[in-house]
């Protein structure tokens, strides 16, 4: 009978129940993000949305994916590298898609800080997954730190982000003067 090799992953476990717990309790929070966007005055569009909010709940989701690849008891690490080489691909598909999005709206004028957080750091990130994931047939350990490394960026990416949206909507809600209705009602 064939030994295989011990497989790395359970080493991983409780990384990634911390990981994947976090990035499910942020997905909530950029829930209450959004919620504060529909309560504004003045309404973000669906362009500025799918640019600088959805993403933020799409990298979210990325950590919690890679969190349950890298749980679920593999008998193998093939089908763990062709789902973390996907998740990579497919983020970085998805940020060249988000920064189309974020050019075509107008009605806000990303700055520098923005696009550092919003179109470098993220495709970063999903470059690190992908090729990563070409790394698993050989020794997995180098190429799992990666791949850890790339779900705390993905973190701290959304984390950033749904901050600087917050504060965002309070500096811009509290430097804009009350609108009423008199003001709003052409004549």
């Amino acid at each position: 009978m064939l030994q295989h090799a011990a497989s790395p992953l359970p080493a991983w476990e409780a990384f990634y129940v911390i990981t994947g717990s976090s990035a499910a309790a942020l997905t909530g929070l950029q829930f209450v993000v959004m919620t504060l966007i529909a309560e504004r005055r003045r309404r973000a569009d669906l362009l500025q949305i799918s640019a600088f909010g959805t993403p933020t709940v799409v990298h979210f989701g990325a950590v919690l994916l890679l969190a349950a690849i890298l749980s679920a008891p593999w008998p193998s690490l093939a089908m763990v590298e062709l789902l973390i080489g996907a998740c990579g691909a497919g983020g970085i598909i998805y940020t060249i898609l988000i920064l189309l999005r974020a050019r075509r709206q107008s009605g806000y004028k990303p700055v520098l800080e923005d696009w550092v957080w919003h179109f470098i750091l993220p495709p970063i990130a999903y470059a690190t997954l992908l090729v990563s994931s070409f790394g698993m047939r050989g020794d997995p350990n180098v190429p799992l730190f990666a791949i850890g490394a790339a779900a705390v960026l993905l973190l701290f990416i959304g984390i950033h982000n749904a901050w600087d949206t917050v504060t965002f909507i309070i500096t811009e809600q509290s430097t804009r003067p009350e609108q009423t209705s008199e003001t709003t009602t052409p004549s």
